[in-house]
């Protein structure tokens, strides 16, 4: 089980922000694993930080569920992804750290895109 911290981050369009880390073929929401003693809105925070250079206050976060479902990228391993909604709206913003690539998504887009994260597809969409 691998825990992670996700961002609900949209455009003025309402496009979802998806990113794609380095070496990997699925985009997923910014976010990552908590350090060590850090609470799940703190990793969050500091993950859109390092990945797109987003400062998000913790205070602007929303916790919009805990969700588990299987790994985008480590086959055999399942998350356990709390994910985190951002009140605000962001349209430019630039891929750093171990982001290779950003997309925005129109979550109203059918059929979706292949190379989406599963808990992107299964949790998170469906939920928008």
């Amino acid at each position: 089980m691998i825990v992670v911290s996700g961002v609900v981050i949209r455009d003025r369009r309402g496009r979802l922000l998806t990113v794609r880390k380095r070496g990997t073929s699925r985009f997923m929401l910014p976010g990552g694993k908590p350090e060590p003693a850090e609470s799940a809105a703190d990793a969050a925070a500091r993950e859109c930080a390092e990945e797109v250079g987003l400062v998000i206050p913790v205070e602007r976060l929303t916790e919009l569920g805990r969700f588990r479902s299987a790994a985008a990228n480590e086959s055999g391993f399942e998350i356990d992804a709390t994910v985190f909604g951002y009140d605000g709206v962001v349209d430019a913003l630039t891929p750093s750290a171990e982001i290779a690539e950003i997309r925005w998504l129109d979550v109203e887009l059918r059929p979706l895109p292949d190379d989406l994260a599963p808990l992107l597809v299964h949790h998170v969409i469906p939920g928008l």
